[in-house]
């Protein structure tokens, strides 16, 4: 038998890569299934999660938030968990506790820690603003440390591991806003926004029946890691690696060229911030099958990445700017890399 050739196995290779691509794609498919529209919200979901990232989504009340993470969950073949937060949640009944135990052979007793929620690859954490700050900051350090520190041991999550919150923006009486140092562990801030007037239709079609849909479990965790690896390994170009650098640069009232960021924003976003949008550009690059970073992907992710990181003043309350107005005219005004790429 003759030995494959170099080609051989770069084919190999290449098909391999687009049928792991391909399983991905095929997600977002089944999500579509349950979920009516909000083909972007998905696409954004998929992309922190090539990234490696945590998600926050925002939306009013009846937006199918939770639905649309628990059907994201099903297509895949992970650990998944789901907490409600409430004012009364403890910081154990995330991370987990210790328990008294007894060994029936010596009759000795001993504590055993029993592992909370957050051991899982897919962590659904829903309305986390009615927790309080502790219990806040609690599955904030396990997200930031992937690990999870109790009686001096230190415990691992498995991996991937995967934080999807949400949050109710209207209702704030008894909610415990997060700072915005916390905010900045998600990789990016997602808006749910009300669906168009034939997907509202769809969505009285599809949930006022016997309507039962059967999903497919299509990727595995070995398999997910294995694509957050690849996505790291896309290409950007050295002049997009600046332009990055120059946007969030920008995004800062002492440093930056724009006018409106000097007249309405009160801090602006951190390296952290940099981190994320390459990440991210590099993801929805992935996710297209392409494996190189255009400025289309830079665009795309740019207001999720940026929108949780950059406070705005109170003149931009008053006047009721937004801070996607912010980073569209951020995203205008700074030039733009001369390169295709």
């Amino acid at each position: 038998m003759s030995e494959s050739s170099p080609r051989d196995a770069l084919e190999r290779a290449e098909e391999n890569i687009n049928e792991k691509l391909n399983l991905l794609a095929a997600v977002g498919d089944e999500v579509g299934k349950v979920i009516v529209g909000q083909k972007q919200v998905v696409e954004e979901l998929l992309i922190s999660l090539l990234a490696g990232g945590h998600c926050l989504l925002e939306g009013v009340p009846g937006l199918a938030k939770t639905m649309m993470v628990s059907t994201l969950a099903k297509a895949l073949e992970l650990d998944f968990h789901r907490v409600q937060f409430t004012p009364d949640l403890m910081p154990s009944d995330i991370v987990g506790t210790e328990i008294l135990e007894e060994d029936h052979a010596s009759g000795k007793r001993f504590f055993k820690f029993q592992k909370g929620p957050v051991f899982t690859n897919i962590l659904l954490a829903d309305e986390i603003n009615r927790t309080p700050p502790k219990t806040q900051a609690a599955l904030l350090e396990a997200m930031q440390e992937k690990s999870v520190s109790y009686g001096g041991k230190t415990y691992s999550l498995p991996e991937p591991f995967f934080v999807l919150a949400t949050q109710n923006p209207v209702e704030q009486s008894g909610t415990y806003p997060l700072p915005e140092a916390q905010l900045d562990r998600f990789l990016m801030f997602i808006r749910v926004d009300y669906p168009s007037e034939a997907e509202e239709l769809e969505i009285l079609k599809r949930t006022t029946g016997n309507r039962k849909v059967e999903l497919e479990r299509l990727l595995n965790a070995d398999t997910l890691v294995e694509l957050q690896k690849m996505t790291r390994s896309v290409e950007i170009s050295d002049s997009l690696l600046a332009y990055i650098a120059n946007l969030v640069r920008n995004t800062r009232p002492q440093s930056t060229v724009i006018d409106q960021v000097k007249d309405f924003v009160r801090w602006g976003a951190g390296p952290r911030a940099g981190q994320a949008l390459v990440l991210c550009a590099k993801a929805k690059a992935l996710l297209a099958k392409r494996y190189s970073v255009t400025l289309d992907d830079i665009a795309f992710v740019a207001p999720a990445v940026f929108r949780h990181r950059v406070l705005l003043n109170f003149q931009a309350e008053a006047e009721r700017l937004s801070c996607d107005q912010v980073v569209s005219t951020l995203l205008d005004g700074i030039a733009k890399p001369k390169s295709k790429l």
